[in-house]
Order: structure tokens, then sequence, then C-alpha cells
């Protein structure tokens, strides 16, 4: 405060008379008003014309955000020199006014006064308005400038042309840069192994990334961050425990990307530890570090753990709330969900999309059918969302999961245009549930027709038809996917034993504990059958005896797993397994009668909720 008490002295009692005098007092000027009062000073002392405190006091007038008064003077002045034009142009487009930036540039072309036109300067700083425009024709134009005018080897100009193209869509118009470039620093490989990852092309953005001779926080988050994004998920975490071996200090962005890593594969036990690495590193006050850590505990089945990081954090924004209400909604704890809704509600956060999302999906996995309808209706009528595509998709599936198969068609009829694939798939789910083949072949026809390359819809529909003893239209399917070259999805299990990630599919060999795995299966089957299991096999190949349907669903992903689970640790001791598909009927079946004759609770998370397995029950009610 004495600093700026001293600048208001200066200004008010001090006239100054020379351009050094007032170089300084606009340079130390804290407010618009010392600015103001200044220029007043300048036009009175006859410094309209100085080139020297005119370019200062444009300078410091966009420091101050006052865009209008900066152009003001600008143009009044009669003839800028190309140092006083850059100031203009990195102004407004720094001050969130980019199609000015954009404007003012093709004005000053066209002034001919202007000393020798742009330089590198004035292309770094308009490109990048350009791009954060979406602006093609000028962006083209401006490329096309930028090699007329020989600045092609500049660095920045080159690293906010890649940035250009990939902003506007044409990521083979950012790598031809690149490759052109005669030299490329740090940021500049960063930007095109960004490129790579968008294209998902994972292998060259690697490539990239290693080729890089120097390599920086900002790369190495590039990497980790888009192996998470894609689903590479052990990539993810491999390349996270390099960059520890390098020596290179992760920062908040890294951590963000490594726990969406360790929620993606169930990791606990890695989750656990970057906690730790959260706290010796004084990350957990960032909020996103903290609704990170919440989303993973809550994804890896620490629900408890999962709020009580929640309860902890002081300032919750709406992201941290939505995943909380997610973590619920994965759980099955759907009034859980709905209670801190309403919470979130009181607090005055404000609401999102994705918060209805979540809260939706929550109701979903919990039956809550009336609950569900009177949110989906507050929330246009009493919030002003307009719902979308996953809006829809979700009160389809709080219908269809009900068994109001009726009422969900009669809702999608209500969806103004095409409802889209979302939307069809989640009812051919609910018609899975429910063994309702007429309107799973509606469904289905729309999917197959909307998008024909995905094989979940055939499987689904396969299996359909197979529960319903309608095997040559099972076998059908099946062939249509065959001739247009479709391959299922394979399912795969994971389970965390002694901090180490074991992953299993179905009639897997390869682990070197198969032998005694497959015997402790033998043994599980014996047990659950004098406890009146039987298999599910309705969903079986119709032309393959009832014995060999019982060995092909026995030797399942979800059961491997489980069974080297029971060998591996002590007896009371939970079993946690992670499927990558939904679990299937019989898998399911099998779970809970596992946990009533190893008297163990079995946590399953598949790719829809969480499952809790415990004396013959799973929590979700069978309901999924």
């Amino acid at each position: 405060m004495a600093a700026a008490g001293a600048v208001t002295t200066v200004a008010a009692s001090y006239v100054p008379r020379t351009r050094d005098s007032f170089l300084h007092l606009l340079s130390k000027a804290v407010t618009l008003s010392h600015l103001t009062e200044l220029h007043a000073q300048l036009l009175h002392n006859g410094f309209q014309s100085d080139i020297a405190t005119t370019t200062k006091l444009t300078h410091r007038l966009f420091d101050f955000s006052a865009v209008h008064h900066a152009r003001s003077l600008f143009f009044s002045f009669p003839e800028p020199d190309r140092f006083l034009c850059n100031v203009l142009v990195k102004g407004l487009a720094s001050n969130e006014s980019p199609r000015s930036a954009i404007a003012a540039f093709k004005r000053l072309r066209e002034r001919k006064s202007i000393d020798l036109g742009p330089d590198n300067f004035t292309y770094a700083f308009v490109i990048p308005a350009a791009a954060s425009v979406g602006d093609v024709k000028v962006g083209i134009s401006l490329h096309g400038q930028v090699i007329v005018g020989g600045f092609c080897s500049d660095l920045f100009i080159g690293s906010a042309l890649i940035d250009l193209y990939f902003k506007l869509g044409r990521d083979d118009m950012a790598r031809k840069v690149f490759d052109e470039m005669p030299e490329r620093d740090a940021a500049v490989s960063t930007a095109l192994t960004t490129i790579y990852i968008r294209l998902n092309e994972m292998d060259s953005a690697r490539r990239t990334f290693d080729e890089s001779s120097e390599k920086t926080l900002a790369s190495w988050n590039a990497m980790i961050s888009g192996y998470a994004q894609n689903g590479l998920t052990e990539a993810a975490v491999s390349l996270f425990q390099e960059m520890q071996m390098s020596n290179v200090s992760p920062n908040p962005v890294t951590i963000t990307s490594i726990l969406s890593a360790c929620a993606q594969l169930g990791a606990l036990s890695l989750g656990q530890w970057v906690h730790g690495l959260i706290k010796s590193n004084k990350f957990d006050s960032n909020i996103y570090v903290s609704t990170a850590l919440i989303d993973m505990y809550a994804k890896c089945g620490s629900i408890v753990e999962a709020r009580r990081l929640f309860e902890s954090i002081p300032n919750k924004n709406d992201v941290t709330w939505n995943a909380m209400i997610s973590g619920y909604g994965l759980h099955g704890h759907g009034q859980e969900a709905l209670k801190l809704f309403h919470e979130m509600v009181s607090s005055g956060t404000p609401l999102t999309r994705i918060t209805f999302l979540s809260i939706l999906h929550a109701c979903s996995h919990s039956g809550l059918v009336k609950e569900g309808e009177q949110i989906f209706k507050s929330m246009k009528r009493d919030h002003g969302f307009e719902p979308i595509s996953e809006h829809n998709a979700c009160m389809v599936d709080i219908l269809g999961r009900a068994g109001k198969l009726k009422e969900a068609l009669d809702f999608i009829e209500g969806i103004p245009g095409d409802p889209g694939t979302p939307i069809w798939s989640t009812l051919l789910g609910a018609c899975m549930v429910h063994k309702d083949t007429n309107v799973a072949r509606m469904a289905s026809e729309k999917l197959f027709e909307s998008d024909p390359g995905n094989m979940g819809y055939y499987v689904l529909m396969s299996n359909i038809y197979s529960s319903d003893k309608n095997y040559p239209g099972a076998a059908f399917v099946r062939q249509v996917a065959k001739k247009r070259n479709l391959s299922k999805t394979p399912g795969c299990t994971l389970i965390e034993i002694h901090q180490k990630p074991h992953v299993f599919k179905a009639g897997d060999w390869s682990h070197p504990l198969s032998r005694a795995i497959y015997a402790e299966l033998e043994r599980l089957n014996g047990k659950m059958k004098e406890a009146g299991y039987q298999a599910e096999t309705m969903t079986s190949l119709h032309d393959v005896e009832e014995e060999e349907k019982e060995l092909m669903v026995n030797v399942h992903s979800e059961k491997l797993a489980i069974a080297f689970g029971l060998l591996s640790t002590e007896p009371g001791t939970e079993i946690r397994i992670f499927k990558n598909l939904r679990i299937c009927l019989d898998c399911h079946t099998a779970s809970k009668y596992i946990s009533r004759v190893t008297q163990r609770v079995i946590v399953a998370r598949d790719a829809n909720r969480f499952h809790r397995f415990e004396d013959g029950v799973c929590s979700c009610g069978d309901y999924w």
C-alpha cells in the first residue's frame, strides 16, 4: 500500500518534463487512473507524437485491460512503427479479443506508412489469435505470409503454426510444419507428440517422445496423459515409473493423469502409493488432485475412503461433488447419491450437465425410477439445462432396467430428431435383462444401421436370441458379423495381489500357477453344486453339448481371477477383481455361490458398476 501511495503522490504533485521521466512513471503506475492522468500530462506537454512514450502507455493500458483506450491511442498516432504495432496485436490477443487482434493486423498491413511490415514477433502474436477463433482462412493466409517473409525457421512461429493446425483439425499440416522446421526444441516436440496422441497414433507419439533430446515435464505429462486417455493404462503406469527413475519431479498434471490410469486399471495399491507422493509433495491442497483421488478410490472399490477425502476438502467445486455422486452411483448406493445431490443444491455450488448425468446414473444403478424421472424433469424446468443424448440415454436405462420397456420406447419416440446410437444401445441392453426379443430386434436394426462396425451389438443380439432359444436367429446375427470381418472385444479380468497386477482371459493357461488355479476351480465347482449352483448356459452356442457349454463358462476370466485370489490370500481376505466388460450371468451367479462356500467377500467391478458378493448375495440385488 505504501508503494501505491508513493506513486499517487508523485503523479499528483510532480509534473514530468522529459521523456525518461514519463517512461519511468508509466512503468510504475499501479492503477488505471494513474495512467489516465499521465496520458493527460503527456498531451499537455506535447509528447503525443513521441513513439516511445506512446508505445509504453499503450502497453500499460493493455496491462489494465483498457482495450478501448489502448486502441484509440494507437489509431490516433500518425505513424506507428513495427514495435508499436506488435504491442497492439499482442495486447488485443492477450485480452480475450482475438478477432480484434486479427482485424488490427489486417488493417496494419494495409497502412503503407508502417516500416517494412510484420516481423517474426507480429506473427508469433497473431497466429495464436487465429487458432483461438478457429479461422481456417486466416490461418492458411498467415502461414503463406510466414513462408513469403522467410520466418519458417523461427521456433516460436513454428510452434504457433503447429498449434494452429492442431486446433483447426488439420493434423496433416501440423505434422508437415514440424517436419520442415530446421531446428526443433522440446516445446515443438511436445506439440507434435500431442498431435499424434490426438490421432491415437500412440507408437508415433512415443517415438517422437523418445527421440526428443530434451524431455521436459510438459513432454512427460503429455505422454502419460495420452496413454491414460487412450486406455493404455499399463503403459501410463510404466512411463510414470520411468519418469520417477529419471528424477523428474511430478506436478499436479502428472498426478491427475496417473490417478486416472490407476482408476481405470483398478490398481488400488499403486493409487495409495501415489496418494503418499501427493502428501510428500504437498499437492493435497490442489482441488483437481483431491478430486482425482476421490475418483480413484471410488473406482478402485474404496468408497468409504473416497467419502472421507471428500469431507476433508474445504472448498469443493462442482467437479468434486460430481466425482463423489458418480462414485456412489458406481457402487449402487443410489440413496447416498441422492442425499449428496440435494446437499450440493443446498450448498449453492453451481450444478452442471455432468452433475445431472452422475445422479441419473446413480438412480439407474439403484432402480430409483421415480426419483430419476423427477430429477430429469427438474433439470430443464428448475435449472435450465436442455437434456443432451447422454441424459436421454440415462432415462432409457432407468426405465429399461426396471422392465418398463414400453415406457422407454415412448420416451425415445418423444426425443426430437434422431435419438442416436447410445440410446438404442441402452435399450438393447435392457432387452437382454428382460428377455424382450421384439423390442431388441427393433433396437438392433437401428444399431446395425448406424454403427455397423461395433461387434458388441451383434454379440448382445445373438445372446438375446440364444436365451430365447431362437438359435437360427443367433446364428444369422453371428454370420452377418463374420461377413463384416468383425471380432469380439476379448474379455479380461484383473486382480491385484501383493501390489502386482495379474490379468486373466477366458481359458487362460499362461499364468505360472495355472494348474493350481484350474484345480481350485474344479474344487469350487463341486462345492457350489452341493450348495445348489447350476451353470447358466442359455447364451452359449446351441450346437454344443450341455456338458461342453458348462466347461466353457467354467473357465471365464472372472472365475480364474477369483480362484487365483483365493489361492494367494489368507482366509477371510477380501477378493477384488476388475472386468473390462459387463459380468456375464453365469459368473455373477457363480460369484454369489463362491462367496457363500468360501466365506469370503468378493468385490467385482465390471464395465457398468461394482458388485459386492457376500454370503451368497450381491449388493446390486441382481439389478445390473
